[in-house]
């Protein structure tokens, strides 16, 4: 029989204001305060480099090391997304809100580049 407590969340979806709140529950829980908005932008360029590092050994050309086998392309997007969460709350920022207007801009500014670019239609790399 599947747990009550699995079922219910498996029919929920987390949004981005509801990943904003998680955050914020669990500094509040757990991490004492958050970190200071510098520390956690270097906290965000660390976790950016270590995904660059996974990503440059599982579709790039480099070799893994024996301590890059273990890493989790996922665990490491999901670091970089716990972190930005951390910024926007500490800033104000509503994730939700910047994204629709985020995307609204890309469809005015891009709706036709893409599709009319010879590049992608045509699968070139330069």
């Amino acid at each position: 029989m599947e747990n009550k407590d699995q079922t219910h969340k498996d029919q929920t979806q987390l949004t981005l204001q509801g990943a904003q709140q998680q955050v914020d529950q669990w500094i509040k829980t757990y991490g004492v305060r958050y970190f200071n908005e510098l520390t956690n932008m270097t906290i965000l360029m660390e976790e950016v480099g270590e995904l660059a590092r996974l990503m440059a050994r599982t579709y790039g050309e480099q070799s893994f090391k024996e301590s890059d086998k273990q890493k989790d392309l996922g665990d490491e997007m999901a670091d970089i997304f716990w972190v930005l969460c951390c910024l926007a709350n500490q800033t104000g920022v509503d994730l939700t809100a910047a994204f629709e207007k985020n995307l609204a801009k890309k469809t005015t500014r891009d709706k036709e580049r893409h599709i009319n670019n010879q590049k992608i239609i045509n699968n070139e790399t330069d």
